[in-house]
């Protein structure tokens, strides 16, 4: 079991399997983003002996992450492998969804159990200035044929951005009404790359609460109003779907954080919004034992700290989102 000083248990790994993604959303990156090279990102059989290694800590719940995942070159057998290491009970994927129409099976069947689908507007143009380039009909068909492959119950991740989609909060809640999808929407968080955008046109969770139940009605808490992972969860009467706000900024979870991050390149960062990070890659690579590589992915976990410090004004500036995995 790995503790962290705090008395948490952090048993769930978020692993980014590249920092390349198919769009640039203007909340993550600039348009004219440059990549890493691939020979500076952790290689297969490296991410599966980190897994191994994190699975033996008692990492018992993996999501595979981006950039965007699906673009990695090999991901269906990486997922496959993944899925039978000894101790990996949960196997989840968080994408754009742009790929999902011819790979959702292939996924499923390699064992991947679930996605979160990210859309944060059901508007073609909107969306395309959004994203600067997606399509919103192939996110569509990504989340059909992510529910016609079991890769069920569905998430849909929204990021509301003031002047692009503060309305389009209220045709995504619809969609809850007639499918038994989740659609939650993500407080903006401030990152390198965009932290002008992020700081100014952020819309907070009860912004975005108040502007529903204006057009649709209350919503009414779904268990008890407790966190669901780091969700609160309502829902519309008689809808079969549920709507989740997650609120990083004005309401953090901290105290019930379970997470930490494996970065593209092999570094463990233990909070999302805390530059801190430990390199596991370049030990690795120069020849460390798996026992000094456990003790250094113990002793950074030991270290997690307690939560960010955007109310202290700390932003974390050496990482655009997409290089974090979110």
């Amino acid at each position: 079991m790995a503790l962290d000083r705090f008395g948490r248990s952090i048993h769930y790994l978020r692993i980014s399997l590249t920092d390349h993604c198919n769009l640039r959303c203007v909340y993550c990156m600039p348009e004219e983003m440059t990549f890493r090279p691939n020979k500076e990102l952790m290689q297969d059989d490296e991410v599966l002996l980190f897994v191994r290694l994190f699975a033996q800590l008692g990492f018992d719940k993996i999501r595979l992450t981006g950039g965007e995942p699906t673009v990695r070159v090999n991901v269906v057998e990486l997922v496959r492998s993944i899925a039978s290491t000894p101790g990996v009970r949960s196997l989840t994927m968080t994408t754009n969804g742009v790929l999902l129409s011819r790979m959702a099976h292939p996924l499923a069947e390699a064992g991947l159990q679930r996605v979160n689908i990210s859309i944060d507007t059901l508007n073609p143009e909107k969306f395309r200035r959004l994203t600067r380039w997606g399509s919103v009909e192939d996110v569509w068909d990504g989340i059909h044929a992510a529910e016609d492959a079991g890769l069920t119950p569905l998430k849909l991740n929204s990021v509301i951005v003031g002047g692009y989609n503060e309305s389009d909060a209220v045709d995504l809640v619809r969609l809850t009404l007639d499918h038994p999808w989740q659609v939650r929407f993500i407080e903006m968080m401030p990152f390198a790359g965009a932290t002008d955008l992020q700081l100014k046109r952020v819309v907070t969770a009860r912004d975005i609460m108040a502007c529903i139940e204006s057009s649709l009605g209350a919503l009414q808490p779904v268990n008890g109003g407790n966190l669901d992972g780091e969700a609160r969860l309502y829902r519309l009467p008689g809808a079969q779907g549920d709507v989740g706000f997650i609120s990083s900024v004005t309401k953090p979870f901290c105290a019930t954080c379970t997470r930490a991050r494996l970065t593209a390149d092999g570094r463990l960062r233990l909070c999302l919004l805390r530059e801190g990070e430990v390199d596991l890659l370049t030990p690795l690579r120069a020849g460390a034992s798996i026992a000094e590589l456990r003790q250094i992915l113990l002793d950074g976990i030991w270290d997690k700290p307690w939560g960010h410090g955007l109310a202290e004004g700390l932003i974390p500036l050496n990482r655009v989102m997409s290089e974090i995995g979110g």
